[in-house]
């Protein structure tokens, strides 16, 4: 089972694909979503956003869970940042 996951600017959708894990800087902390995860609605901090193996830098936003499917919208988000490179 995967996730299905979109990350969103205002501007545009920066990503949209299926995932095994999703990393957020969550306000009380960074925390992992994974394949049935409880339904949650966060505020997200400026950070680090992993999708699997890919990184974002992004800034402020929330995240939704909600039946395996992740929303993720910020304000602005780097390109991924594959594999440290």
């Amino acid at each position: 089972m995967q996730l299905d996951v979109d990350v969103l600017t205002p501007r545009k959708i920066i990503f949209k694909g299926k995932a095994q894990s999703v990393i957020v800087p969550g306000e009380q902390g960074v925390f992992e979503i994974i394949p049935f995860h409880k339904r949650i609605l966060s505020r997200l901090i400026s950070g680090a956003l992993f999708i699997d193996e890919e990184r974002f830098n992004i800034q402020r936003g929330i995240v939704k869970v909600d039946q395996n499917k992740v929303t993720i919208v910020v304000e602005e988000s780097s390109s991924p940042i594959i594999n440290g490179s």
